[in-house]
């Protein structure tokens, strides 16, 4: 990939669905790479408002999320008239990933989309927790 991806990372603030610690893990070690990124408090509360930020960062190069799961993602920005390019957009999941996962992901200089497109099927249903 010629140019760098942008970086976004979602706090999930108000709905709080991604667990504490990969939050702050995650966090962490982005602002410990020294790799530019934009950290925003809470992607569906920007896409409820339409922010303009979003149409922003649809704009241009490649982009790595960490967020929640991609299905989601990729209909808060249409939500919010920003419709991502789904074939250079990466989701990371914080709500299933570990952080070392997602902070890997972000800080790869490779874009693996994994948006998807179409009507949501069974497949992209959340998997119920496993019983301990």
């Amino acid at each position: 990939m010629s140019q760098t991806p942008q970086i976004l990372y979602c706090h999930c603030q108000y709905a709080q669905v991604v667990p504490k610690e990969v939050k702050e893990a995650v966090l962490r070690k982005l602002c410990e790479s020294g790799v530019p990124f934009e950290a925003v408090a809470d992607l569906c509360e920007m896409s409820a408002r339409r922010d303009p930020a979003l149409q922003r960062l649809t704009q241009g190069n490649a982009i790595k999320v960490a967020a929640c799961y991609p299905r989601a993602v990729k209909w808060l920005f249409a939500a919010g008239n920003a419709p991502l390019p789904l074939d250079k957009t990466e989701v990371l999941n914080m709500r299933v990933q570990t952080a070392e996962e997602v902070a890997a992901g972000l800080l790869s200089a490779e874009v693996t989309p994994n948006v998807p497109t179409g009507k949501v099927t069974a497949a992209d249903a959340p998997k119920a927790a496993e019983a301990a």
